[in-house]
């Protein structure tokens, strides 16, 4: 009877260890307050214009909810060896994604933007499957050429080179929003391999122009930027939804009106349950909640990159780099999101992470929260192994 005590206790304690229970409990926490919020955000919105079902939205968003815990598993599954040797693969994906859904009659318009490939009543867009492709190949191309990377040009082209691709893709779309943080989220793991300063600086250089340059000369975005500047001057046009975003801020003042009790919500700020989901949370819950949301988001960060030190502790470099990319991609993304939101930031369409309505970024999130679960049970299994 002890042996099968000491047996069970043995397992149970090893899977205990084993998985990161603060960042799923995290995790947890911003799905069931997005599920919460897209509820209280979409559902006059709904009733009204979605043939009378106020639980639309809602039952969308649970359907992709789950989709994303199975997708999670799988990816879960998989140990993290295998996506280091199909980066290649996934590279391929992600490219090959980003192009199809370019040609007409393949992928699907929305608002002047063509992202989307659509089967029947769901739709995906390719720009975020192909970040997750994108962060792994990085990722394993750095892991695998550290050294040269380091001392030689002709890596660090081939890597600007991919970078390049991916975001002429995102801007051909066109996906601005997507573009910029696949350019943060790339800079800050080219960073941690260690690419020399002078290299990191003309990087940098290069793509806060080339990113200006596109603002400026495209006539929509020029429009967006003057807007955000001055939103009051445009408020019953390009401004409107900005301002309607900025009054919700308002009215939430310090404790928020309460759940349910958003009036802005009530056709006057379009996306409310999208893009603008956190106009509705800074007014139901005010600046208290704002703030409280920011924090589960920096604990959040915070746990991925402590998944990030335990991958170059345990010598294995792959682990580290794409707990990086990851971490950052999810720092850049909310940021974005509650600084447009908040009039920080010029109008981008990009979602909150977890919180938001968006099928196919609530699936993508889950599986980095999945490969990061996986990557931080290798790393103590790694870091036990040692031990013993």
């Amino acid at each position: 009877m002890s042996v099968l005590n000491l047996t069970a206790q043995q397992w149970t304690g090893t899977r205990e260890s084993s998985l990161d229970w603060p960042l799923l409990l995290i995790t947890f926490g911003l799905v069931s307050f997005g599920v919460i919020m897209v509820a209280s955000a979409s559902i006059d919105f709904a009733a009204a214009q979605i043939h009378g079902d106020p639980w639309y939205f809602v039952k969308r968003h649970v359907v992709f909810l789950l989709l994303a815990v199975i997708s999670g598993f799988l990816v879960y599954s998989l140990p993290v060896e295998v996506w280091n040797r199909w980066s290649i693969l996934l590279l391929l994906a992600g490219v090959g994604l980003l192009v199809a859904v370019l040609i007409p009659g393949v992928g699907k318009t929305v608002n002047g933007a063509q992202r989307w490939f659509s089967f029947g009543p769901v739709s995906v867009q390719a720009s975020e499957v192909a970040k997750f492709c994108f962060i792994i190949f990085f990722a394993s191309f750095l892991a695998r050429r550290t050294e040269e990377f380091q001392a030689h040009w002709n890596a660090f082209f081939k890597l600007i080179g991919i970078l390049g691709t991916f975001m002429l893709l995102l801007l051909l779309e066109p996906d601005f929003g997507s573009a910029v943080v696949l350019c943060i989220t790339a800079g800050a793991m080219m960073f941690m391999a260690g690419v020399p300063i002078i290299r990191f600086i003309l990087l940098t250089l290069t793509g806060v122009v080339g990113l200006g340059m596109l603002a400026v000369l495209s006539p929509y975005r020029w429009q967006r930027l003057v807007t955000f500047l001055d939103p009051w001057a445009e408020q019953f046009s390009s401004g409107y939804q900005l301002v309607q975003s900025l009054i919700a801020f308002g009215r939430g003042e310090w404790s928020g009106l309460g759940l349910g009790n958003s009036v802005q919500k009530l056709f006057f700020l379009p996306e409310a349950h999208t893009d603008f989901i956190f106009a509705i949370i800074a007014e139901e819950f005010g600046l208290l909640g704002a703030v409280g949301l920011v924090i589960a988001f920096c604990a959040l960060v915070w746990r991925i990159f402590l998944i990030a030190r335990a991958g170059s502790e345990s010598q294995r470099p792959f682990i580290a780099f794409t707990a990086v990319g990851i971490g950052v991609l999810l720092a850049a993304q909310a940021f974005i999101n509650m600084g447009v939101a908040s009039g920080l930031l010029p109008t981008k369409g990009l979602t909150l992470p977890f919180v938001s309505s968006g099928g196919s970024s609530l699936i993508i999130c889950c599986c980095f929260i999945a490969l990061l679960l996986r990557m931080r049970q290798e790393c103590n299994d790694a870091q036990s192994g040692a031990k013993k």
